[in-house]
């Protein structure tokens, strides 16, 4: 009784924070002058269709690395952690099987699209809306569906180390000749503009998210992986 009066005692607490909230809110009509500059010179200045991909990879370059960061980071502590778990017996093993024949016959034909449609993605992030992260996870979703299939299934985790670095530091070496060569950390004016809304267009832009892509679906995969092999202790 008194644990249910102190929860309504906190909603109600909390929904007078957001009235008043509410009643003090007023609505942007306008830009503010970093939006503003955003929106009347991110295409001209770096040659990129898709403005929500140029801002995140160009000028808040540093957060993104930053989130690439926290990814990583999270992918290693579940690898960890899982790590100290109990691996399936051999018993338990024996039991799972390979699934249906429609979900097999299926995961065949759209595992390859599913990675096409991922590369698609973040290819074209500096044209249409998507990009590296996106794409990333388009990718691992492949990995996830190889894994309901078969649930004995087992990827190689060298193989996803070993892409993960190397995309790792191909983006964080492209930010340094960014500083370099051009204006700062990410600045994607190292590579030719091109020509607007081509494909091979908005300098590097569409190399850092090939290679945050890579590294995001390679980071999911692995924790998909990892909880794939470990049962709970």
């Amino acid at each position: 009784m008194i644990r249910n009066f102190a929860v309504f005692l906190l909603l109600l607490g909390l929904a007078g924070i957001f009235a008043h909230l509410l009643q003090g809110y007023v609505p942007a009509t306008e830009l503010n002058q970093t939006a503003r500059y955003y929106a009347e010179h991110t295409a001209q200045d770096l040659g990129a269709a898709n403005i929500v991909t140029a801002i995140v990879v160009t000028y808040r370059g540093l957060d993104t690395l930053g989130e690439v960061t926290v990814l990583f980071l999270a992918s290693t502590i579940i690898g960890m952690v899982l790590s100290q778990g109990h691996k399936r017996h051999r018993a338990l093993q024996r039991k799972l099987s390979p699934s249906g024949e429609l979900l097999t016959t299926g995961s065949r034909l759209l595992v390859p699209l599913i990675l096409l449609f991922g590369a698609y993605v973040f290819v074209n992030g500096h044209l249409t809306p998507g990009g590296g992260f996106q794409g990333g996870a388009i990718l691992a979703s492949a990995a996830l569906l190889l894994l309901l299939t078969d649930p004995l299934k087992r990827f190689s985790h060298t193989l996803i180390a070993v892409l993960e670095s190397i995309s790792g530091l191909v983006f964080v070496g492209v930010g340094v000749l960014g500083l370099l060569l051009a204006g700062g950390f990410l600045d994607n004016r190292i590579l030719p503009l091109g020509e607007f809304g081509a494909l091979l267009s908005a300098g590097a832009i569409p190399l850092i998210y090939s290679f945050v892509g890579l590294k995001v679906g390679a980071e999911f995969t692995s924790m998909l992986t990892n909880l794939a092999e470990t049962e709970k202790s």
